[in-house]
């Protein structure tokens, strides 16, 4: 599975920003997607994850309420809309995918150590 993320920018604080992660090769499967981010200096962390139905989904706290991850399967994309967004969203994000044996979302979601398959990352800057 290939995962090509897109759609950041730069923007200011309290704007929107929507990413796509649009993923090819052996895309049929029970695949959990999920974003996460990295910010200068600090430790990739865990944004968000969705089922491969779409009907399960986690956020981290501090993006509750002004994310929101969904997905089209029909054409195989992940979708992050990012609004009221602060300057320490800051970060390059990235889409990664797991085959998962469960129809929901497991605790082990949040863990990129699960994760086997990653996107190439898309800048997001905020400006205050």
């Amino acid at each position: 599975v290939q995962l090509q993320a897109s759609g950041g920018g730069l923007v200011q604080a309290g704007g929107s920003l929507r990413l796509s992660c649009a993923a090819s090769g052996r895309t049929s499967g029970n695949y959990v997607m999920g974003w996460f981010r990295q910010a200068p200096g600090k430790e990739r962390e865990f944004v968000t994850a969705i089922t491969w139905s779409g009907s399960s989904t986690r956020y981290t706290d501090s993006v509750k309420g002004r994310f929101t991850i969904s997905r089209d399967n029909a054409k195989n994309t992940v979708y992050l809309q990012m609004n009221s967004l602060k300057p320490e969203d800051t970060a390059v994000y990235y889409c990664a995918a797991y085959m998962s044996g469960s129809w929901t979302l497991l605790s082990d979601s949040t863990n990129y150590h699960r994760y086997d398959y990653w996107g190439q990352g898309t800048l997001v800057t905020v400006s205050s």
